[in-house]
């Protein structure tokens, strides 16, 4: 006797509801594909359109609308909102260069903060420009425990500083990695050669 696979955690046709389901999936696929704004906006109604399904927390909410709203005039314009964005600390060993350096670049136009998190960046990121004025340094440095070599260079070069004090131990993680195992690629660390992190 097969027990019911019910489709909690993997969608099934006969399964929960999931908010990313082929349909949800596909329209995305297919709007990017073609650079469809329609489907894409066919694609937010899905996702957005929760409370249908009761998927998540905010698909249960309503918005409670003021009888006298604030004047637009009064409200902070979109480039002072963007100024207070942050992402989350990524590290490097877990996704790729191009996307870590982008996310830098992308929050630095906007004016918001990009993070290194636990890997770091390589040093010559504090510098690096391009025609634009782009910069591929993240604001915010993560120290934790001294484990990659953090140096002054490292540190003057952060408008923030976040500081882990504990962390759990993982040997499944990029940041417990051997010094015979180090990628190519990966940033400078400043630590002694064929030390592990």
């Amino acid at each position: 006797m097969a027990l019911d696979a019910g489709g909690q955690y993997q969608w099934r046709d006969d399964g929960e509801f999931h908010l990313f389901n082929p349909q949800s999936i596909h329209k995305l696929q297919l709007a990017c594909r073609l650079g469809s704004y329609k489907l894409f906006k066919e694609y937010s109604e899905l996702i957005n359109n929760q409370a249908q399904h009761l998927c998540t927390l905010r698909g249960l909410l309503e918005f409670n609308w003021p009888e006298n709203p604030i004047p637009i005039e009064e409200v902070e314009s979109v480039e002072e909102i963007v100024k207070r964005f942050k992402t989350g600390a990524m590290s490097y060993g877990s996704i790729s260069q191009e996307t870590h350096e982008a996310l830098a670049i992308a929050m630095n136009r906007l004016g918001g903060k990009s993070n290194t998190g636990e890997g770091g960046e390589d040093p010559e990121r504090y510098t690096w420009t391009n025609e634009r004025g782009d910069s591929k340094n993240s604001a915010i440095k993560q120290v934790a425990s001294g484990r990659f070599g953090v140096t002054s260079h490292y540190l003057v070069n952060a408008k923030e500083l976040q500081i882990k004090m504990a962390r759990a131990q993982s040997r499944a993680r990029a940041a417990n990695c051997p010094a015979a195992r180090f990628i190519r690629g990966s940033p400078k660390r400043g630590s002694p050669p064929r030390v592990s992190v």
